[in-house]
């Protein structure tokens, strides 16, 4: 056996010698790794007798103790040298301001969104969704819309590459697809609203090649013209935050829809201005009727049992409408100054949507 006194003299002296925690874990290895040098000493204990195990024992333990607590009182010390020497090459003047934060916004179009949702939501109507790349049968002709219309024209439609069937998928007109799918995979009663991008080949002040609608559809036994009316004038006093708000339904035709009607409310154009209310002058906002034999035909119901009504909206325009802005091409042009003006904070959207399921 080597002399454990040695050692011990050695190994706390390049402990008080170690610069740093890299030598300090040198040293450690040398001294307490698989092959340090404390650690063959106690390995050899195996070849003595009893007596002078225990004898050797001792002395070996209280050595490798020493020299561990001195490892210890060491590596505490080099780390705090580190940590200081850190802190000032790394130091920061809290005296300097904070960087700008920008106020993030909601857009418009979002807004009215959520807003339209909830009002429904508290009717007890559901939320549906759909594809936007749909098959020509579920965007026209299931809704009975002729091969002759103009919809169906390329100068309104965005057609795609045909399929392997010949078949031309189309990027959805408008969200009533999802009322057909929705038909086609559930029974009746039925109570849905369908908010979605859509598109159509247009572009000017009011039209957008990619735009949002909002459509609705009820089916339910005894469904009629009354509860479509109910339904359409509640919204549009939620929407407007009005009382009292003049509503009409003008006689008109959709092929989806027998009969059909639009939906004007009032407003006042007086001084080339537009103000929503009582007034001399009306304004058309959303289409809406009852669902057509054909259609619910179409969907696989018995037209002579089954009957609701659907309706449908653009959100750009009650956007327009409700905020008072001028231009739709605005709402896609990513302007940051346009967007704080017209923007909403995240919280004013909080609690619209108390009815959703």
């Amino acid at each position: 056996m080597v002399d454990i006194d040695k050692l011990r003299e050695k190994f706390l002296k390049d402990i008080n010698l170690a610069g740093d925690l890299d030598q300090l874990n040198a040293v450690r290895i040398d001294a307490l790794g698989k092959k340090g040098a404390i650690s063959s000493e106690l390995a050899k204990l195996g070849q003595m007798d009893a007596d002078a195990r225990k004898q050797a024992g001792q002395i070996i333990n209280a050595v490798k103790q020493e020299i561990t607590s001195a490892l210890t009182e060491r590596q505490e010390l080099l780390a705090k040298q580190a940590l200081d020497k850190k802190l000032e090459s790394e130091n920061i003047d809290v005296s300097l301001p904070s960087r700008p934060s920008i106020q993030a916004k909601m857009h418009p179009l979002s807004r009215t969104m959520e807003e339209i949702s909830a009002i429904f939501a508290d009717m007890g109507f559901v939320i549906a969704e759909g594809p936007e790349i749909e098959t020509d049968e579920n965007n026209f002709t299931a809704l009975n819309i002729p091969p002759e219309h103009p919809a169906r024209q390329e100068h309104d439609t965005f057609y795609l590459k045909a399929d392997a069937s010949g078949n031309r998928p189309v990027l959805r007109t408008h969200t009533s697809p999802v009322q057909i799918r929705t038909m086609r995979s559930t029974k009746p009663p039925i109570r849905i609203i369908v908010p979605g991008r859509t598109y159509r080949s247009d572009h000017d002040a009011t039209h957008s090649p990619m735009f949002h609608q909002c459509e609705g559809l009820v089916i339910a036994p005894d469904i009629h013209m009354g509860h479509l009316k109910a339904t359409l004038i509640d919204f549009c006093l939620s929407f407007f935050g009005m009382d009292e708000l003049p509503v009409r339904f003008r006689p008109s035709y959709f092929p989806f829809t027998e009969p059909s009607a639009e939906v004007d409310i009032g407003c006042s154009r007086k001084g080339g201005g537009l103000k929503i209310g009582a007034g001399d002058s009306w304004l058309e906002i959303l289409g809406s009727g009852m669902v057509n034999p054909r259609v619910l035909e179409n969907c696989g119901y018995d037209s002579a049992t089954t009957q609701g009504f659907a309706f449908g909206m653009g959100v750009e325009r009650l956007a327009m409408l409700k905020y008072g802005i001028p231009d739709l091409r605005i709402f896609y042009e990513s302007d940051l100054r346009w967007l704080h003006h017209y923007g909403f904070m995240p919280h004013d959207v909080a609690g619209l949507h108390t009815g959703i399921v």
